[in-house]
């Protein structure tokens, strides 16, 4: 269709420039411009009518129109998609849309209708194609579409493989024979509902519904602070009100020591204290921490904290019964905030405000990385290591290490151990006085008694006194 749509619009509309995006140049050479070439021959035009300059990416018509060839991948480099701020086309069509970033999508919709819209009278229009993708499509087509609230500059027409005359008996039998059954609900099933990836921890419907539950905000404000090199990635703050993110900000390129006065004015701004603050301390977090003393640092890599939900045990500290929760089965405090992050937004408890739709694909997506490692195994539960993530997302997962981080204070309650009242230990009777060594154990056994006779529960006196280091019992 949309090979079709552009041939026809320059063959009527000489000297019209148009484009065709996909993620990758390479895989729009192997399947759209292919489709383009079987659309030619189809309606027998002739390859003189047209030629392709592979050197520039576009292929020319002899009445001048023009059609780019577009990659629109995400890059490192121009985040913001620079590289498309001067071009001017008549429209376009962005192929495999799922694939593509909504910053693509943002940037490239105004950039259309400035090309002899006006001399032709041709309202700027943008094809997009797509499968069912749980992203920006979803978000701002599918959803509003499906609720009857879709905005009148966007329409939304459902084709099925079926509706094709031409592939649907052979394609229909291909899509049956796909195993992995959310492939199939996706392509053959154009369900946008499709199930979630088995290993990963959050619904998909749940991760959207981030942007509308309502949770209770709570007296208690905190800041999370991810923080990255100068030049590398994004510096992310977020700002809570008890379990409701109310404000999102992004730096670039600064060093940490003007990282460090920003912080400190948000902070000051939003009457934060710096006790409810963390940063991520490992790499360049730790400078600073070093110049926000008070903060909380927050170690991905260290040992999980005790489990508050767990029923404690007793253990003797220098002298002194203390309450201690047993740790989790987690390999780290990262993969400890993970599960319960992903927890805790499958149960609608958290909520984000936020109007830019670039930063919420890019939480949405991080979001969906939240996955099990290692389901197959009997260890200590482990997300996806953030390499990994990285290379699968093409970059640091900055949003989602701030939500893991506001994890971290629900947790700290029990970093340190409950004190319970410990009842003075009984002097020895008379007759055990000066006694050593074996003659010990009847002491013991008689202390033991008295020490159980009320119904407070302390320790016996093995777990204060240890006869193979010191052999004296005295009173």
């Amino acid at each position: 269709m949309g090979a079709e749509w552009l041939i026809v619009m320059c063959y009527r509309f000489p000297g019209t420039k148009w484009f065709i995006g996909r993620k990758e140049l390479k895989r729009l050479m192997q399947s759209s411009y292919e489709t383009f070439k079987k659309v030619c021959k189809f309606h027998s035009i002739p390859d003189s009518d047209w030629k392709l300059n592979g050197q520039y990416n576009y292929i020319e018509f002899v009445n001048g129109s023009r059609i780019d060839l577009l990659d629109v991948n995400f890059q490192p480099s121009d985040p913001l998609f620079e590289r498309f701020g001067s071009t001017e086309y008549t429209g376009g069509w962005i192929e495999e849309a799922g694939e593509v970033h909504f910053k693509a999508f943002d940037v490239l919709k105004t950039r259309i209708g400035r090309h002899l819209n006006k001399e032709f009278n041709i309202h700027p229009k943008m094809l997009i194609t797509c499968n069912p993708k749980k992203n920006w499509l979803k978000r701002l087509i599918w959803k509003p579409w499906k609720e009857g609230t879709l905005k009148t500059i966007y329409a939304y027409i459902q084709s099925l493989y079926s509706d094709n005359y031409y592939t649907a008996d052979t394609y229909g039998e291909q899509l049956d024979e796909i195993a992995d059954k959310i492939t199939k609900q996706r392509l053959k099933g154009g369900d946008w509902n499709y199930d979630d990836d088995d290993n990963c921890l959050v619904d998909g419907d749940a991760i959207q519904d981030i942007w509308t539950n309502t949770v209770e905000e709570g007296k208690e404000k905190y800041a999370t602070l991810d923080v990255a090199r100068f030049g590398k990635d994004k510096i992310v703050m977020m700002l809570w009100r008890g379990w409701r993110v109310y404000k999102i900000i992004v730096w670039e390129n600064q060093d940490t020591g003007l990282t460090a006065i920003m912080a400190k004015d948000e902070l000051s701004k939003e009457k934060i204290p710096f006790s409810h603050c963390i940063v991520d301390e490992v790499g360049v977090g730790s400078g600073v921490i070093d110049q926000m003393r008070g903060v909380k640092g927050f170690i991905a890599n260290s040992g999980p904290l005790e489990d508050p939900n767990a029923e404690p045990v007793y253990k003797i500290v220098n002298g002194i019964k203390k309450r201690i929760f047993p740790k989790e089965n987690f390999k780290s405090l990262k993969d400890q905030c993970g599960y319960r992050l992903a927890d805790m937004i499958n149960n609608h408890k958290i909520s984000v405000d936020c109007k830019d739709e670039e930063i919420k694909e890019f939480i949405e997506e991080e979001i969906s990385e939240l996955k099990d490692f290692k389901p197959d195994e009997d260890s200590k539960k482990q997300l996806v290591p953030k390499d990994e993530i990285k290379e699968h997302i093409g970059r640091s997962p900055d949003f989602l290490d701030n939500l893991l981080m506001r994890i971290w204070f629900s947790l700290s309650d029990v970093v340190a151990p409950d004190i319970v009242p410990f009842k003075p230990e009984p002097e020895l009777p008379g007759e055990y006085e000066g006694r050593v060594g074996s003659e010990t154990s009847q002491a013991v056994e008689d202390i033991n008694k008295q020490l159980h006779s009320s119904d407070e529960e302390v320790p016996t006196i093995n777990e204060v006194y240890n006869p193979s280091v010191d052999d004296d019992l005295t009173a």
